[in-house]
């Protein structure tokens, strides 16, 4: 091999370990900012009732989304014939949950508030054999079952003795997973053609705004009783963890494959158990890691049927 060849090659290599290097940055960028999203939660609604928070949040966001789409000379509004379903997004992936995740988070930790919102890919799993006639194997039924079980045990073991409030929150953020699958799954079956940036923007301003109007006429905030601790949340809520986030998880698409990268919802509620129990003073105990990493593989199986991999080896 002549010495170019051998420059040539060693360059080619440095640019692969580079490319891999940005990728699991960004990968782990995406974990980090949204495993923060739950204790940015917590810390909002210290201050601001939760219809307001999820509104600030969303407003605070939408110029930055408006700027995105511009800049990648993106459609803001969704097609003629697909108005129905920017009203469904709007109401299902952003009003109506994370409404429901704000009120939840008033009654719950944010690092259980993650591990409760890490079953969304389950109800996905279930909402795909609904509508999409998509296959469930038996190993994803095991995994289902073991994830469940496991969040069981993880609500036992916290402590929690769901009174009315703390029953209502953990049901609150158990909605919000199950809106959030289902929407996934109509986008898949309705929305595909729609881009991200498109499917975004708007609907974040709407939602913003009519959170907000909600808030204002439900529960009558009072603005200089908010924080800037709270203040803070917000704005990092609507910068980082949802334009920063997206961004990045936008760029992530492009790289990594839709199982891969669906790892994330797997991974960021490690992050969110760790720092939501570091910022809360609250030792993590031996039984929460246990069922933590047995709830998270239940769920990983769930993405990885071992028959259908079994099937495409053979």
């Amino acid at each position: 091999m002549s010495m170019s060849a051998v420059i040539e090659n060693n360059e080619k290599t440095q640019k692969q370990w580079l490319a891999g290097a940005i990728t699991c940055v960004m990968f782990l960028i995406v974990c980090l900012s949204w495993g923060t999203t739950w204790l940015g939660i917590k810390i909002a609604v210290e201050s601001v009732p939760p219809l307001t928070s999820a509104g600030l949040r969303f407003l605070i966001a939408f110029p930055l989304f408006l700027c995105f789409a511009k800049v990648r000379r993106e459609p803001v509004l969704f097609p003629r014939e697909s108005r129905w379903f920017f009203v469904f997004v709007t109401l299902t992936y952003f009003s109506v949950p994370y409404y429901l995740l704000n009120y939840g988070e008033m009654h719950v930790s944010s690092g259980l508030t993650a591990l409760l919102f890490s079953c969304m890919p389950v109800f996905i799993l279930i909402f795909s054999a609904v509508f999409l006639r998509e296959k469930i194997y038996v190993s994803q039924v095991v995994g289902i079952a073991i994830g469940f079980g496991s969040l069981y045990m993880i609500i036992r073991s916290q402590g929690l003795h769901l009174d009315h409030a703390e029953f209502f929150g953990v049901i609150a953020i158990l909605a919000a997973a199950v809106m959030h699958a289902l929407c996934y799954v109509i986008t898949k079956q309705k929305g595909s053609a729609i881009s991200v940036i498109t499917y975004n923007t708007l609907p974040i301003g709407i939602a913003g705004l009519m959170l907000f109007v909600a808030g204002l006429w439900f529960e009558t905030p009072i603005f200089s009783d908010i924080t800037l601790r709270s203040w803070s949340a917000l704005f990092y809520l609507g910068l980082v963890a949802s334009v920063g986030g997206f961004i990045v998880y936008f760029m992530l698409l492009k790289r990594l494959s839709p199982i891969i990268l669906s790892f994330v919802f797997i991974i960021f509620p490690v992050f969110a158990v760790v720092i939501g129990a570091w910022y809360e003073g609250q030792p993590i105990s031996k039984d929460l890691m246990i069922y933590s990493a047995i709830l998270l593989a239940g769920f990983a199986i769930t993405k990885l049927p071992v028959e259908k991999l079994l099937t495409k080896k053979n």
